[in-house]
């Protein structure tokens, strides 16, 4: 059963609304400032690594955003940010909004692909 237009709808507008944090990192991490160097500093990650996890990061969302790819882009997104989660919880910073951007990555792509919901139905009729 196809989705009604209205939740397709809210699907892309949460998938479009989760993936703004993901490109606002990946483009800051290309303009290379002082801040992103502190923070990168402060994870423990080499300065050498900054143009590739831009370029990754940059990646799954694309991924994520074109329709045919969108289910492959959530995977890859969601292991991206287990590796974040990872991350900062190893020098103790607060890792919730990880959290809640992963299952927002997940719900925008549920409510925007049928696909998904016959694989995994909320309720059966």
């Amino acid at each position: 059963m196809a989705a009604s237009g209205k939740i397709v709808w809210t699907g892309w507008v949460i998938s479009g609304l989760v993936s703004l944090p993901f490109l606002l990192s990946g483009f800051l991490k290309f303009k290379d400032g002082p801040e992103v160097m502190k923070g990168i500093a402060h994870l423990g990650i080499p300065e050498s690594m900054v143009v590739p996890l831009a370029i990754l990061e940059l990646t799954c969302v694309v991924v994520y955003l074109i329709p045919a790819t969108a289910v492959l882009g959530a995977i890859l997104l969601t292991g991206y940010i287990g590796g974040a989660m990872c991350t900062t919880w190893r020098v103790g910073d607060p890792f919730f909004l990880q959290i809640v951007l992963g299952i927002l990555v997940w719900l925008g792509l549920y409510l925007r692909e049928d696909r998904l919901k016959e694989l995994i139905p909320l309720r059966k009729q």
